[in-house]
């Protein structure tokens, strides 16, 4: 199988308000990696989630590529947690609600305790809707504490589907 073609399914939390599976209020986004540098998931936009109306709110959009981007340090690593320390993000056109989309992002770099991801949104049609340069580090020891990944609900959920 080429490698372009693996999928692997990353883990999920309960409470994170783009991946938390518990979180009601949040959008729930599954994803998958190819084990080499990419990250991807489909998601369609609820209503509720729009700016101006039809429109997916800008923040939404943002946290999407922010999450797609952070991940691409959990290819080799389900549990390299990083944050953001720079995020720039063009907007190139609407994103309509209740529409599918994907969104992807690929590792760019990766030295000592930064990374550099790009990510994209794309309409179904794939047009790019929006795109993010992100820069990561470290998430800092005396925050992470891998003996709270239980309480965190960290883990892959379901069959992969």
């Amino acid at each position: 199988m080429n490698e372009e073609h693996v999928a692997y399914r990353q883990p999920n939390s309960n409470q994170c308000f783009v991946c938390g599976m518990k979180n009601a209020f949040g959008l729930q986004l599954t994803f998958y990696d190819n084990g080499h540098d990419q990250v991807w998931t489909q998601y369609t936009i609820p209503e509720y989630l729009q700016g101006y109306p039809g429109v997916t709110h800008g923040g939404v959009k943002g946290a999407m590529l922010d999450e797609v981007c952070s991940r691409t340090a959990m290819i080799a690593d389900n549990n390299h947690f990083m944050m953001t320390a720079k995020l720039d993000i063009k907007y190139s056109c609407p994103v309509p609600v209740n529409q599918s989309l994907r969104v992807a992002g690929r590792l760019i770099k990766s030295r000592d305790r930064v990374l550099q991801a790009e990510g994209f949104i794309y309409l179904n049609d794939d047009t790019i809707a929006a795109q993010s340069s992100v820069t990561l580090v470290d998430l800092p020891e005396s925050i992470l504490d891998e003996s709270k990944f239980k309480e965190l609900g960290w883990e892959i959920i379901g069959d992969g589907d």
